[in-house]
């Protein structure tokens, strides 16, 4: 699958539709985004099932703010509407197809769990 152009009006229904979804923070202006760019788009190929978003800082500046985006690039990654991922800066390609695989693998009803004792903990401290 190749790379989809995320918005705030798209951000929603793409995450709640989609298992897992990757999305890279950037600008036209940002050296290390041109750089990264050709990376996310060819490791997009290789996952059909997974949706890889970007996000262009410049033209969603409400969006980028709202996820606090303080330096491009800048990958998050939601499985089943949870951010298990979020790095600044652009990765290589043989880490980006690990990342990507890590995330297929995680177990999500442990994280629920952990996410539930948190909250949990939170209350009563």
């Amino acid at each position: 699958m190749a790379t989809v152009e995320i918005s705030k009006d798209t951000l929603q229904s793409t995450i709640t539709d989609n298992d897992i979804v990757l999305i890279d923070f950037w600008a036209s202006w940002c050296g290390p985004c041109k750089s990264f760019a050709p990376i996310y788009e060819k490791v997009s190929e290789s996952f059909s099932d997974v949706v890889f978003g970007k996000v262009n800082t410049e033209e969603e500046q409400e969006l980028a703010a709202s996820f606090q985006i303080r330096s491009i690039p800048t990958l998050m990654i939601f499985r089943e509407q949870i951010v298990i991922f979020s790095q600044a800066g652009m990765l290589p390609e043989n880490a980006l197809v690990e990342l990507v695989g890590k995330a297929k693998e995680l177990d999500m009803e442990l994280v629920k769990r952990e996410i539930a004792e948190q909250q949990e903990q939170a209350k009563q401290g």
